[in-house]
């Protein structure tokens, strides 16, 4: 593997100089307009939060939290609906979620896929418990993360794997190994016939060993031939970045990078859940090392309290939900933090994972696993 002159890392970090400059920064006020990157908050017109349904199946899976809109109609697949993936199972054990459930925008809930992990198609350390890490991939391709465990306890917290099903919520293959460890979160690109996932893992070594905090989070860049009727294949996969602080947690099972999101610039933004900021890695499409020592940091602090989601919103901002205060939190690509909007005030600490962003940009979808129900803020 090649590796980058000193020049070609010096421009790198000249490239990116603005961001780290905006490091800490925070707007001293929610809805203050930042006139050098967006006039306007996507956040200041969106008063109202809507139940759209339950997300839990018939067999009582709980804790939603990946979320993807369903592009187009295929298989079981619906345009206009919404899957939802289950990390707990009816016993409320953190990592024993089976299930993908698929949500109408009216709220009807119908069950996607049941995975059976003695019935996989392909390695899974540790069985199945599904995480955020949801994408929907041309063809009706369906790509979930596990992290499993046998008992909802970070002892027994295994590495998982990729899940990819078909339109049919059948499973035809999985993709694990060293770079798949604990995948936490995940977000897709398209371009012609080949995908791109940017995976965000959690679990680098340690929850079994009774171990607290560890530097060694990564995120990873996974390519994939992914075209109509043909089952998506690995072609190459690179860490992009590493040395991410994670740690086990009795509530949270696992606390550590989540939320990914691609700019239009290449710059992949991810939320650092433990050290309570928003990582910028330039040129994630393209770069053959790891951004290391923990990434460049965007912002941090302020309105910032643990965040967990990360989706981009329709004017380029990033949007995060904390984990600390159940709010809602929008971030221009230079690092100000403009505006905040209540998620969910009540049970909302830790239970705001996977976003989407509404149709026609009029609204932001989020799972609410307080209250195991899929809610739009608009």
């Amino acid at each position: 593997m090649s590796k980058p002159s000193f020049l070609a890392l010096a421009g790198t970090v000249l490239a990116v100089a603005a961001l780290a400059a905006a490091s800490g920064s925070a707007a001293a006020s929610t809805r203050a307009a930042d006139a050098s990157a967006t006039p306007t908050a996507f956040l200041s017109s969106l008063h109202t939060i809507s139940t759209i349904g339950s997300t839990v199946p018939s067999n009582g899976d709980a804790n939603p939290y990946g979320l993807a809109a369903v592009p187009t109609t295929v298989g079981s697949l619906t345009a206009g609906d919404y899957l939802v993936s289950n990390f707990n199972a009816k016993s409320n054990n953190q990592g024993t979620g089976t299930t993908i459930v698929e949500l109408t925008p009216s709220g009807k809930l119908s069950l996607f896929a049941t995975i059976n992990a003695k019935k996989l198609p392909g390695a899974c350390p540790g069985g199945v418990g599904l995480t955020t890490a949801l994408s929907i991939l041309p063809g009706g391709y369906v790509v979930v993360g596990s992290l499993p465990t046998t008992n909802g306890m970070s002892a027994t917290a295994q590495y998982g794997c990729l899940i990819v099903l078909n339109s049919k919520g059948q499973p035809v293959e999985t993709i694990a190994g060293n770079n798949i460890q604990g995948p936490w979160d995940m977000t897709s690109v398209t371009n012609g016939s080949t995908t791109t996932l940017f995976v965000s893992n959690v679990l680098n070594g340690g929850a079994a060993a009774g171990l607290v905090t560890i530097n060694n989070s990564t995120v990873l860049r996974i390519r994939l031939s992914a075209t109509a009727g043909h089952a998506p294949k690995v072609q190459s996969e690179q860490v992009v970045a590493n040395k991410i602080p994670w740690r086990d947690d009795k509530a949270a099972l696992v606390i550590g990078p989540t939320g990914v999101a691609l700019g239009k610039n290449g710059t992949l933004y991810v939320a650092d859940t433990l050290e309570n900021r928003i990582v910028a890695i330039p040129d994630a499409m393209t770069r053959t090392t790891a951004l290391a020592d923990k990434g460049i940091t965007l912002s941090s602090g302020g309105h910032l309290k643990q965040p967990l989601g990360l989706i981009l919103a329709p004017n380029g901002d990033i949007l995060t939900t904390n984990a600390g205060d159940g709010n809602i939190v929008e971030t221009t690509p230079s690092g100000h933090q403009i505006a905040t909007a209540a998620g969910d005030a009540k049970t909302g600490a830790g239970s705001l994972f996977g976003l989407s962003i509404a149709p026609g940009g009029k609204g932001l979808l989020y799972v609410d696993d307080g209250l195991n129900t899929l809610r739009l803020l608009h």
